[in-house]
């Protein structure tokens, strides 16, 4: 079974639903919408690709992939269209397009392309750093300079989810509608909570996770060598 959430958008109800079907029956969790508009409000911090209709209803499939790249989300984008023109290609590749599946399209190509997009995206974006700390997303890691940082599922799940935006504010709500679907009872001081702890285990990093007074927490990924070396001094 795959961890992997992926985004259907698609205006076609017979197209979205044989994908889903598909997709849901190699082990994948799909979400589906009608319109770019609407996948703006879905796509998240869990999002592993999204498979994106180029011709839809008002936004179209290529202003969509394009805004994404210009807010900087790098998630790996599939389009699908029957437009199968070199420019319409070289147009979909140049808004921010990891792949392109011609419509009618074979179900065994469309999976066999979302895996290896997603085998590739991980194989390159497995890890990244800040100064000397080290996020493994793929292993679900984050290690100091090498040694290991003890995370509840929780609190990993928080840090990667501010670190998946720097410098976006997530507001209490935000962080409580993402990460506590199932737990409606979850109150704004939770969140406080496990930030205190997140900083706490992050030591020399703890103010990494900045917060502002009306706005939320950010994570702040500017910090450098020379100034963890001051904190710890």
């Amino acid at each position: 079974m795959y961890n992997n959430s992926l985004l259907i958008v698609e205006d076609d109800a017979d197209i979205r639903e044989i994908l889903t079907f598909n997709l849901e029956d190699a082990g994948f969790c799909v979400q589906c919408s009608i319109s770019a508009e609407d996948a703006l409000d879905k796509i998240g911090p869990k999002t592993s690709l999204i498979i994106l209709d180029v011709m839809l209803p008002g936004m179209s499939g290529y202003q969509l992939a394009h805004r994404l790249r210009q807010e900087g989300n790098n998630v790996p984008i599939i389009f699908l269209t029957a437009r199968t023109l070199e420019n319409d290609v070289l147009t979909g590749f140049s808004a921010g397009g990891d792949d392109y599946i011609q419509k009618p399209f074979s179900l065994n190509e469309v999976l066999a392309r979302v895996k290896a997009v997603l085998k590739r995206y991980k194989s390159d974006n497995s890890l990244f750093s800040i100064g000397s700390l080290t996020i493994d997303t793929i292993n679900q890691v984050i290690s100091i300079e090498g040694a290991p940082i003890e995370l509840t599922k929780k609190e990993y799940d928080l840090f990667i989810l501010l670190a998946s935006k720097p410098g976006t504010f997530f507001t209490r709500q935000a962080i409580i509608d993402e990460l506590w679907q199932d737990a409606p009872y979850v109150v704004d001081r939770t969140i406080d909570v496990h930030v205190a702890r997140i900083r706490t285990k992050l030591g020399p990093y703890r103010d990494i996770i900045k917060n502002k007074s009306g706005f939320g927490y950010y994570l702040d990924s500017s910090i450098t060598t020379n100034e963890k070396d001051k904190l710890q001094s």
